[in-house]
């Protein structure tokens, strides 16, 4: 038993030690994975050219503000990466619901 909890103690304190780098690189992690989304369904015609347009600007409009957050001190502190996490958790939303609305791209 407490074996267990040594081992667990030791694995909950490597985690915490690099949850700064990992938080960060999260946070790319997830802006490339919409737009690759965004690139997929543009691609195979589940998003309009408008709707995809719109959704674009919003992910530079993120990307913007976090640009800005990294130059004020240098830093991507906690409150302003929860604020970008929350910002791509509404967007990747919005990407979802624009791909299965049911409007297609023309094909021609």
């Amino acid at each position: 038993m407490t074996r267990r909890v040594l081992i667990f103690a030791v694995l909950a304190v490597a985690a915490l030690g690099a949850a700064p780098a990992t938080q960060a690189a999260s946070v790319n992690a997830r802006e490339r994975e919409q737009q690759a989304r965004l690139q997929q369904g543009l691609r195979s015609g589940s998003l309009t050219g408008r709707e995809y347009v719109r959704l674009e600007a919003q992910e530079a409009r993120i990307r913007a503000e976090e640009f800005r957050y990294r130059h004020n001190d240098g830093v991507l502190g906690p409150r302003e990466r929860a604020d970008l996490q929350r910002d791509l958790a509404l967007e990747n939303a919005r990407i979802a619901r624009q791909k299965h609305d049911g409007q297609l791209r023309p094909r021609g």
